[in-house]
């Protein structure tokens, strides 16, 4: 049995989980080797790793997904093992078997089983025979759309298109109307090519408000399998995790002995070898019918949930299996203490139909400490671009119970700054808050439910109170000595009665606002009272505006010039253009000049941050203009075609 320990592991990631793996092999005494594309040279993972080598440029398929880069990496820096993290090519069964080859460690289960697991096809039918139960759906691999189509109507209606290959809910469709299967079906493979290079589908039955609960597996080479108890991962977006917690309050003891032992059959049934999750949807009303749903080959972005609750390290578990180690303890070891809740902080703007956003990090607080844990990639300064997934750091609070949790993660969000970015964290402070969510009454479509009742559009008279005190204290003469008084911004006029000093700001609008309360403003804090209330915001100034920040929530408030908003807005203004939605590239244009489209017709896709908008047309009319083609990059607002409308649509 092999008991010695890697002298250097190259992470094969960025952001985030390979922080998260950096801080492993440091406490461990590993040397550490990050990897990075040109947008990455000075990101967090460079600065903590011991040594770090650059892979590529920008794009992923050039830097983070080239195995003969990794690989390259790994030779000139004596790497003998490999830590793929999560996303990119950690569910890549070529990417182990080359490293295999190259006489390196792939920290992950052997090839044969991420090949299987990964085919959800196959691996249904593996844990099928192996007794575990499975969710109805269409069989065989390779379907046609027409096939896929006839499976749908057949199972009965509504169900879920998914893709074979890959996960996180990237090309996943829930289709209730059997009249939308075409578009849909085509849609997901589009976006299963794009994300995976693979556009094979699967149908299955959608259980209504059903539960997502995963439980953690954990294998050594020995034959020794354990399972680490359960995650609820109910609460989600567009299919994809934004909440995830451990315990789940669904689950009785019994009902968690049966999910567990099921999932252990299921990594039994691949040779699985690692840390791993299976994956399974649960119906509300009755959560002793579970089925199988996937098995995800890698580690999880929610594993730090299973990590507090079982005091066990799973990065030092999968680094100690993957160097031969037997596991050190058996089921009947593991207990389960307390309560956790991780937080999913994303780049989007909640305001904006959560679209990706991007920017500058201008001014960064992340809370640690008194049963509060942040994983971060970030720090001040940090570029976040649309290349790369949006996660950018998880916000993770234990307790002894559910309520603390929530509660300690309700405070540690609304303490999270992330000026200069718009993120999630302010939704999803509410959210946790939401009765449903405190009460434990959960499922995959609540958040879509009550999504409109947690986004905040309107803004708050103190933002723009706040933005104007801080340009009025810019404004104030600094320093000792003699003060002119015309240089004072008192609003003081020669022979008349003295006028407010206001700004032209906007945020959606353009509005002129005098601060007409009392205000403090710091180095990067302002505190104004607005109708005998205090608020708090933190702050960072621009020479073109200021990004304000509270309780989650963060307004970008720009300073308006209308003389050069009218230059910059005619050539384009009005419902006839269409703009990006986004900062991202152009991947699909279906139309020419001169084309004749209809309202509502699908033009153009724009792609950030692995997620999809189409843009449609506005109005019926003809394409006037068209600026961009497929592989263009694009900017937020950014004008991408113009519709002359018909002359009856224009009436």
């Amino acid at each position: 049995m092999t008991q010695t320990m890697f002298d250097t592991v190259l992470v094969a990631n960025r952001g985030e989980i390979a922080v998260r793996v950096i801080r492993t092999l440091r406490s461990l005494g590993v040397r550490s080797v990050a990897v990075f594309s040109d947008a990455d040279a000075d990101a967090r993972h460079v600065r903590e790793a011991d040594t770090a080598v650059r892979i590529g440029p920008a794009p992923a398929a050039e830097s983070y997904l080239s195995v003969e880069r990794l690989l390259e990496a790994a030779a000139r820096t004596g790497a003998q093992a490999v830590h793929p993290g999560y996303g990119f090519l950690a569910e890549n069964a070529g990417f182990a078997r080359a490293c295999a080859d190259a006489g390196l460690v792939f920290i992950g289960p052997p090839a044969e089983a991420i090949s299987l697991m990964g085919d959800k096809i196959r691996a249904k039918e593996t844990v099928r025979a192996a007794g575990v139960p499975v969710v109805p759906g269409s069989s065989g691999s390779g379907l046609t759309d027409g096939q896929l189509a006839d499976a749908a109507r057949e199972i009965g209606m509504p169900v879920l298109l998914k893709p074979s290959a890959g996960g996180g809910g990237k090309g996943m469709r829930l289709v209730r109307d059997a009249a939308r299967l075409a578009d849909e079906i085509a849609a997901a493979r589009r976006e299963a090519r794009a994300s995976f290079g693979d556009d094979t589908l699967l149908v299955e039955r959608w259980v209504d408000r059903p539960r997502h609960i995963e439980i953690q597996v954990l294998a050594d080479g020995h034959g020794n399998v354990v399972h680490l108890g359960e995650r609820e991962c109910s609460l989600q977006r567009r299919h994809q995790k934004i909440i995830e917690e451990a315990p789940s309050v669904l689950l009785d003891e019994a009902t968690r002995a049966g999910m567990g032992e099921a999932a252990v059959q299921a990594a039994r049934s691949c040779g699985y070898r690692g840390a791993g999750t299976v994956e399974f949807i649960v119906p509300g009303g009755d959560p002793s019918s579970y089925y199988f749903m996937e098995m995800n080959t890698r580690l999880q972005v929610e594993h730090p949930v299973t990590e507090l609750i079982t005091g066990l390290d799973l990065v030092e578990w999968q680094l100690r299996v993957a160097a031969g180690e037997r596991l050190a303890f058996g089921q009947d070891d593991v207990t389960l203490t307390g309560h956790a809740i991780e937080a999913r902080i994303c780049a989007e703007d909640p305001a904006r139909g959560f679209l990706p956003s991007g920017g500058t990090v201008l001014r960064l607080r992340e809370p640690q400490g008194d049963g509060v844990r942040t994983d971060s990639g970030l720090s001040e300064g940090t570029e976040v671009g649309s290349l790369y997934d949006p996660m950018l750091s998880k916000v993770i609070a234990y307790g002894p119970d559910r309520q603390t949790a929530l509660r300690k993660l309700r405070k540690a969000l609304a303490g999270t700054v992330t000026l200069g970015v718009q993120t999630n964290a302010g939704f999803l402070r509410r959210l946790l808050a939401h009765p449903a969510v405190v009460a434990g009454e959960l499922d995959t479509g609540l958040v879509e439910r009550v999504v409109d009742d947690l986004v905040c559009t309107d803004v708050p008279d103190e933002v723009y109170e706040a933005a104007a005190a801080v340009r009025l204290d810019a404004l104030r003469p600094r320093g000792a000595g003699w003060t002119d008084p015309f240089s004072v911004p008192s609003g003081w006029r020669l022979g008349g009665t003295p006028r407010p000093v206001s700004f032209p700001l906007r945020i959606t609008e353009p509005v002129e606002y005098a601060p007409r309360g009392t205000h403090t403003v710091t180095d990067d804090q302002v505190a104004v009272t607005v109708d005998g209330v205090r608020h708090t915001f933190r702050f960072a100034a621009l020479p073109d505006g200021i990004w304000l920040g509270r309780d989650g929530d963060a307004w970008h408030v720009r300073d308006h010039d209308p003389v050069a908003a009218s230059l910059t807005g005619a050539a384009h203004a009005g419902a006839d253009s269409l703009t990006a939605p986004m900062p991202g590239t152009v991947t699909v244009v279906k139309v020419a000049v001169g084309d004749e489209v209809t309202a509502g017709q699908s033009l153009l896709v724009v792609e950030a941050m692995k997620m999809e908008h189409v843009i449609s047309a506005p109005h019926a009319g003809t394409v006037a203009e068209l600026d961009v083609t497929p592989g263009t990059t694009v900017a937020m607002d950014q004008v991408l075609a113009v519709i002359a409308p018909h002359e009856e649509a224009a009436e």
